[in-house]
């Protein structure tokens, strides 16, 4: 967990702009840390608020430079396909290490192992790592008395993370007793708690879900960060989120305009409505547990213009008879309080 002083150095080479840069982009959006600076040569000299970001950084080429702008920790702020160090950046890293800083790593590959002999105070923080005393799931979470919100998606990386911590702000505004269950590098890195679900031995990926949703059962409302998609093939993480959770509410996150996967545009998003029904009808598995509702659409319209996002989300309205928004671009209140009717 990082000390909330610490400044970060993000290292997002290549990747500022497209989906690489997700793990960048959430700590930028949503970390309680100061952050130094971005490592991008290909655009330094420029500030990362000139990429739509709400904050205000330099982005510089090198880490010598970064720990001239004060940088203590150096985060890994891209996820590539796969989730692998890719080769040329262990040199970076090791220039980081070398220069007294800490780092964060939320990919596969371990960096521990890498530098046995820390300084004093400097720390390797490899986020995909495996809990301690964790088991098999027990259902238990369907007996508590609250509401819990699972984000499910049409894809991966459409805005599950994004569309929980911005639930979960609005409802701890409004003085809903909320809790937030991270389920990825990104949402523990933002709130230092949660579960890395994807590295998680699949016996008790379901139990790891429940104990942190348990954690919640003094809470009015939990909300659970999704991971994947039913209809992606490299997507494992559904069933144990659905069984470790046992969701009251579902929010659909979708992207606007998006016909098939990212990385498998042959496989085609069905509709809406018949995506929704799919997931309610698994999460119920024919009256053995309680069937959940899905309440809400947030809309990832990034890439779409204004109007043809006002369009997007009533059209989604229209076909399904439930609240639809951005929640960056529209605020996630309606997202609330289709939760909380």
């Amino acid at each position: 967990m990082l000390n909330p002083t610490q400044r970060l150095a993000i290292y997002m080479e290549g990747a500022i702009t497209g989906m690489g840069g997700k793990m960048g982009y959430g700590i930028l959006r949503y970390s309680p840390n100061p952050v130094a600076c971005v490592i991008d040569a290909e655009h330094a000299g420029r500030d990362i608020a000139e990429f739509g970001m709400p904050r205000s950084c330099p982005i510089v080429a090198t880490v010598a430079e970064a720990r001239q702008f004060g940088a203590d920790v150096f985060v890994l702020g891209i996820a590539p396909l796969g989730g692998l160090i890719p080769l040329p950046w262990f040199a970076v890293i090791d220039e980081a290490v070398a220069n007294g800083m800490s780092v964060v790593n939320g990919l596969h590959d371990l960096l521990a192992p890498r530098y046995p002999s820390l300084n004093e105070g400097q720390f390797i923080w490899d986020i995909r790592t495996e809990p301690k005393d964790i088991s098999s799931g027990n259902g238990t979470a369907g007996t508590l008395d609250n509401r819990r919100v699972l984000l499910i998606g049409t894809d991966m990386a459409v805005g599950k993370m994004t569309a929980g911590l911005e639930i979960y702000r609005v409802a701890r505004e409004r003085g809903v007793r909320t809790s937030f269950v991270a389920t990825g590098q990104i949402g523990i890195t933002i709130t230092g708690g949660g579960i890395p679900l994807d590295a998680i031995r699949v016996d008790f990926a379901s139990g790891a879900v429940e104990r942190e949703v348990l954690r919640g059962a003094e809470d009015e409302l939990v909300i659970v960060e999704g991971q994947g998609a039913l209809i992606h093939p490299g997507s494992t993480a559904n069933l144990p989120l659905l069984r470790g959770s046992c969701p009251t509410h579902l929010v659909l996150c979708t992207k606007a305009g998006q016909e098939g996967l990212r990385t498998h545009p042959h496989i085609a998003i069905p509709p809406l409505r018949d995506y929704i029904r799919m997931y309610e009808d698994l999460a119920e598995a024919c009256g053995t547990f309680l069937r959940p509702r899905t309440v809400a659409v947030a809309a990832n319209t990034a890439e779409v213009s204004a109007e043809e996002a006002d369009r997007y989300v009533r059209s989604v309205e229209e076909k399904l008879g439930i609240p639809c928004a951005d929640p960056i671009r529209h605020g996630p209140d309606r997202l609330v309080d289709a939760i909380l009717a």
